[in-house]
């Protein structure tokens, strides 16, 4: 089964969080079957900035987290977004936002998983595990 993780989910596995045990055992479940974009690049590494702005970690923390993700991504194809992912984002956006509150960027996710034949997607946002499983998705963690 394909998985979609999003910045939620990734930041949990290559930094320590709460959700980061949870976030490892979905990993070793899912690792072989993510499907990754040049998004999850972007994101996971302001992420991992913030985190230092916000003093949460140190830069130190920081660069190994960085060289982690950039070992995984190397094993794995980063997909480009599809060109049609706007399009459905902007569909999501019209038929959710209104009811759950999402945010563009977690909208943005849900749409490339949709696109990219994602059957999973995981993640610790609830607004986004509430999108995910409205348009069909397996979301994870329950």
């Amino acid at each position: 089964m394909t998985a979609y993780p999003d910045t939620s989910f990734l930041v949990s596995v290559y930094l320590t969080d709460a959700h980061s045990s949870e976030a490892d055992q979905l990993m070793f479940e899912y690792r072989a079957s993510l499907v990754l974009t040049p998004l999850h690049e972007l994101e996971f590494s302001n992420a991992v900035e913030l985190a230092v702005f916000r003093r949460a970690i140190t830069a130190t923390q920081a660069t190994k987290a960085r060289a982690d993700f950039e070992q995984d991504v190397a094993h794995w194809t980063l997909h480009p977004l599809p060109v049609n992912t706007f399009a459905r984002a902007v569909t999501l956006a019209r038929r959710h936002t209104a009811r759950r509150g999402t945010r563009s960027l977690d909208i943005l996710h849900v749409a490339a998983a949709l696109t990219l034949g994602a059957e999973a997607f995981l993640t610790f946002d609830h607004r986004q595990h509430r999108l995910a499983k409205a348009e069909g998705l397996r979301a994870f963690p329950k």
